[in-house]
């Protein structure tokens, strides 16, 4: 079989092998771009699109019933889960397709469809659709495989039908009791969300808080909301065992704070964690180093231990968020096409959970800021007091920030809000133009807006 030469092999087409692949033919290099399931990786068809899509439908559901709060008498709320359904499909499906056009149509680009594997530190065989093979070589290998939802490992798991985070938007019925795995953030958007459609939810978390990432206050809080929304939260509990019983129905075995208990209901969802695509890429073979996790280590510079081979988005662990993806790609943009020497470190990672209200974050938080020994201060205040949120009635969470006491410049923020990522991106700006906190304090935003809550916040330091 003849062997195939490109001057770039990029493995995945996800927020980061997309652009690059597109960015290095552009550029006059011969490039191979290989997916094996969908262009456009986990974001576009099984991440931030389609929940994304679905969390819009919950809310209109869950304002629909809060109508009478605003004065506004509506019918009955119900949910047509083939139209919630439908629309996530449509849109995830433009958003394919202009991806896959975009990637078609650039000169030098080969899309390729297949698994990949390394025969080679700078060789790949692909396994076509039909079973056919070809094999491929370049000097320079990009890994952009992404990860998947990680399984579930307890006795019984074998013999129940479970959700994942891909599965569960393939529903076309509301469950009548949903069990979510998984306090994190996958876990608390769909126990929301299907609790907003109409279904009972209760939700089994390992920690005693949830989201371990975030401060205890933050945390707590967002279990005050799923609570108020009528979401059981079951915190310090582990699921022991699953079984099938004869009506259909999955019994859960749940252990924690010295007890066992059993729950009962029609669907479970396993939102515990994810694992790396990279078992069946044969890393082995061009002497690849992974971590205990299975995950592709990499320098600052995105560089593997394997010269010419490099690892973007979640397949080197690391912050799994589309936007780091795309960041990873514009560093190597810049290292390879560019002649620059840019790197990972230092930089910001925002983020947003797209529970309802939104939490935000960008930086530190109060936690790390203590561990990290720096002197710092930290400006408090709750939603309720942000007169936009009060006049939408939407005042639910609490916005942190912590700053740095001699410099001014702000370190960190969390918004747990109306438009909490949004308002974050507000503070973000700031620290990237490090503006010193006493600034905002004295600016002048449009009133009544969200954004001038940012005076009020900072006010609170100087008390």
């Amino acid at each position: 079989m003849a062997i195939e030469t490109y001057d770039a092999i990029v493995i995945g087409s996800g927020q980061a092998g997309g652009p690059l692949s597109t960015a290095l033919a552009n550029a006059g290099r011969r490039t191979a771009l290989i997916e094996r399931e969908h262009v456009g990786g986990t974001c576009i068809n099984e991440g931030c699109t389609p929940t994304k899509t679905m969390v819009a439908s919950a809310r209109v559901a869950y304002l629909a019933r809060r109508a009478a709060d605003y004065g506004i008498a509506t019918g009955p709320v119900t949910v047509d889960m083939l139209k919630v359904r439908q629309r996530k499909r449509e849109i995830v499906v433009s958003f394919r397709e202009g991806s896959e056009r975009h990637l078609l149509a650039a000169p030098n680009l080969d899309l390729v469809s297949g698994e990949a594997t390394f025969t080679g530190p700078s060789a790949v065989r692909v396994t076509l659709p039909d079973g056919a093979t070809r094999e491929m070589t370049a000097p320079t290998i990009i890994i952009n495989a992404g990860e998947r939802p990680a399984p579930l490992k307890i006795p019984g798991v074998e013999s129940v039908p479970l959700l994942n985070s891909t599965s569960i938007m393939e529903l076309d019925v509301v469950p009548s009791h949903l069990i979510v795995v998984g306090g994190g953030y996958v876990g608390l958007e769909f126990a929301q969300m299907f609790r907003r459609f109409g279904s009972q939810v209760t939700l089994v978390h390992r920690g005693k808080h949830l989201l371990a990432r975030e401060d205890d206050d933050v945390a707590d809080e967002v279990a005050k909301i799923l609570h108020e929304d009528g979401v059981d939260v079951l915190l310090e509990a582990a699921p022991s065992q699953l079984a099938r019983l004869a009506s259909g129905e999955i019994a859960v075995t749940v252990v924690g704070g010295g007890t066992t208990r059993t729950l009962t209901g029609s669907h479970v969802l396993i939102a515990a964690g994810r694992m790396p695509n990279t078992d069946a890429l044969n890393t082995a073979a061009a002497g690849l180093v992974l971590d205990e996790r299975g995950y592709i280590k990499t320098n600052e510079r995105l560089e593997t231990n394997v010269a010419g081979i490099y690892a973007l988005g979640d397949v080197k662990g690391g912050p799994a968020f589309t936007h780091i993806s795309y960041d990873d790609f514009r560093i190597l943009r810049t290292n390879l096409l560019e002649g620059g020497n840019a790197s990972i470190t230092n930089r910001l990672v925002p983020y947003t959970v797209y529970i309802d209200p939104q939490l935000g974050r960008v930086g530190m938080n109060e936690l790390e800021a203590a561990a990290s020994g720096r002197s710092f201060r930290v400006a408090k205040m709750p939603m309720s007091y942000v007169a936009r949120a009060d006049e939408v009635d939407e005042t639910r969470g609490l916005m942190k920030a912590i700053v740095d006491p001699e410099t001014k410049q702000i370190l960190g923020a969390t918004v747990l809000g109306i438009e909490g990522g949004e308002l974050m991106s507000m503070f973000e700006i700031a620290m990237i133009g490090r503006v010193p906190y006493t600034v905002l304090k004295e600016a002048i935003f449009a009133h009544p807006t969200l954004a001038e809550s940012l005076n009020n916040l900072f006010a609170k330091l100087d008390r």
